[in-house]
């Protein structure tokens, strides 16, 4: 089995397009493909349909990495040993490497009765034993290197990785849904849902720390720009959203100053759309309290998951345009 490693260790199209003020000059560096997915295997057809998925992925040329936004079952089944044995097995056969975060319906709603009535941090760890047993390392038939939080002063937190495509910076976080996991839990001991605080807790520092780390890790590679991976969808407005707050104020802030493009993947609400929530005018921008803090070099794409259609995003990265980031919607 070959080991690469990154940089530091057809139907609708779009492209992102920001302000170039500030762009330093870039070597020249070719530009490099990843499908993203979320939600998916979303149920019992989606979970027959899968492997269609990941042999469209592998037959796609110009694909070197996948990532995988979150939420690897449905929010109302078991979250067994076995399923993710499954789910698991099936991420093996994509021959390019997987990059994986974690979302709401494997670890955070576990609670729920018909979900099994688990401990959350229970499955998470499960998880992450699972999903991560090598720490640095992707999944996929083609391992790849990638920087780990694990090996960064947060060893629990093996799902925060970071690598590189195209010089542009990709950080994924565990950011999941269900108000970031404030949504209490059912189905507990009270000395369990007791921890659910802690848990949000000790994950927001990490994640804060890590996000922090990318921007300084892109700033000193002068890289073209940054790709920021999560499940959530953090302007859902059908759902509580406080539990997001810090994290977004944390984005807008750190983007303001790094002034070049920024793209937010995000899974969750599973209906494909591309939007500016960090823009003042924006509709969603008053979803959380920025304060009239702007940063339009910012771009939210949440996936397509769960129900039809079927599609992967095939996002292309290309430092010679001043976008960075242009992206095709790819059906089944």
């Amino acid at each position: 089995m070959r080991m690469r490693r990154f940089g530091w260790a057809s139907v609708l199209a779009g492209a992102l397009l920001v302000p170039t003020v500030g762009v330093g000059a870039t070597p020249a560096v070719a530009p490099r493909t990843v499908a993203i997915i979320g939600d998916t295997p979303y149920g019992s057809a989606k979970l027959a349909e899968f492997p269609q998925l990941v042999a469209k992925i592998n037959q796609d040329a110009a694909v070197s990495q996948v990532t995988h936004l979150g939420d690897i079952k449905n929010g109302s089944s078991v979250c067994s040993d076995a399923y993710f044995g499954t789910v698991r097995a099936l991420f093996d056969t994509f021959q390019d490497p997987l990059v994986y975060t974690p979302g709401d319906n494997e670890w955070t709603d576990c609670h729920r009765t018909n979900n099994g009535a688990y401990f959350p941090l229970e499955r998470l760890a499960k998880v992450r034993q699972v999903f991560f047993p090598v720490p640095g390392q992707t999944l996929g038939i083609t391992k790849e290197a990638v920087a780990t939080q694990a090996a960064a002063g947060f060893p629990a937190f093996v799902e925060n990785t970071r690598w590189t495509e195209a010089g542009a910076v990709f950080v994924a976080l565990n950011v999941p849904g269900s108000n970031n996991d404030l949504v209490p839990w059912t189905n507990v001991t009270p000395a369990q849902a007791a921890q659910q605080q802690g848990e949000f807790d000790g994950r927001e520092r990490a994640n804060t720390a890590w996000l922090s780390s990318a921007f300084v890790a892109a700033t000193n590679a002068n890289a073209p720009g940054i790709v920021i991976a999560i499940q959530a969808d953090m302007w859902d407005d059908t759902a509580a959203l406080s539990g997001y707050d810090a994290f977004v104020h944390n984005i807008a802030a750190l983007s303001v100053r790094f002034r070049k493009p920024v793209l937010l993947l995000e899974g969750d609400s599973h209906v494909f759309r591309v939007d500016h929530p960090f823009t003042v005018g924006d509709p969603l921008y008053s979803l959380h309290p920025l304060n009239g803090l702007s940063a339009p070099n910012v771009t939210r794409i949440v996936v397509e998951g769960s129900t039809n259609p079927t599609e992967y995003l095939r996002l292309k990265v290309d430092p010679s345009s001043p976008a960075v980031f242009s992206w095709t919607r790819v059906p089944l």
